[in-house]
């Protein structure tokens, strides 16, 4: 009998512990920043202000939500710089980079707003230009967070940067500012759970005894 409540006690816990991981999934609606290696595309290990391409560079920008760069979505849509840049002459004391564009799906969208279509353009820039300065030269207006995270490419979104969102697109729900962020451990309505469980489970285990 003691055996039998054990398996019932440990199988309640599942649900809780799945409703819990299901909860904490989320991700962010950010633009993110890609590099062209050979036929592929590369997640871009440091900022657009800080990256200096060379002439013949391709770069690229897509705007979804992930969870991390893990499992960021690559931009869509032809890469090859002799077609971006084709109708793009080389000049002296200037270097033509492609860009490639791609403000995602309406999946990914902000509420109340429609992704622009795909583009791509030669951004024919200063030798010492960033990619941001690339960028800005092609597809302004962009618009920066006060960490200079990039947020907006040719004005879209017209708002957020890099906001929390659940795995659907929606808003992630805003936590109470007078609870402690512990994102390390499990949360209280899980722990609360737990002790209700193991209550019942003692409980259980005590009346078997006292009918043995």
């Amino acid at each position: 009998m003691i055996r039998r409540v054990t398996v019932l006690f440990l199988a309640a816990l599942l649900p809780l512990s799945a409703g819990a991981g299901q909860a904490q999934a989320a991700g962010y609606r950010y633009w993110s920043f890609w590099e062209r290696d050979g036929a592929a595309w590369t997640y871009a290990n440091q900022g657009p202000s800080l990256a200096r391409p060379a002439d013949g560079d391709v770069h690229g920008f897509r705007f979804s939500v992930s969870e991390d760069s893990a499992d960021a979505a690559k931009p869509r849509g032809a890469a090859d710089f002799g077609t971006i840049c084709a109708k793009t002459p080389a000049a002296d004391g200037t270097k033509r980079v492609a860009l490639v564009i791609d403000f995602g799906t309406p999946a990914d969208a902000p509420s109340g707003e429609t992704p622009p279509a795909g583009r791509t353009a030669c951004a024919q820039v200063p030798e010492d230009a960033t990619t941001a300065e690339a960028l800005a030269s092609v597809a302004d207006p962009l618009r920066y967070d006060t960490n200079a995270l990039l947020c907006a490419i040719a004005g879209y979104p017209k708002k957020g940067c890099g906001e929390q969102v659940s795995t659907d697109g929606n808003p992630a729900p805003a936590e109470e500012e007078s609870e402690p962020d512990d994102s390390s451990g499990p949360s209280v309505g899980l722990l609360a759970g737990i002790a209700a469980v193991a209550l019942l489970g003692a409980a259980a285990v005590w009346q078997a005894r006292r009918r043995g």
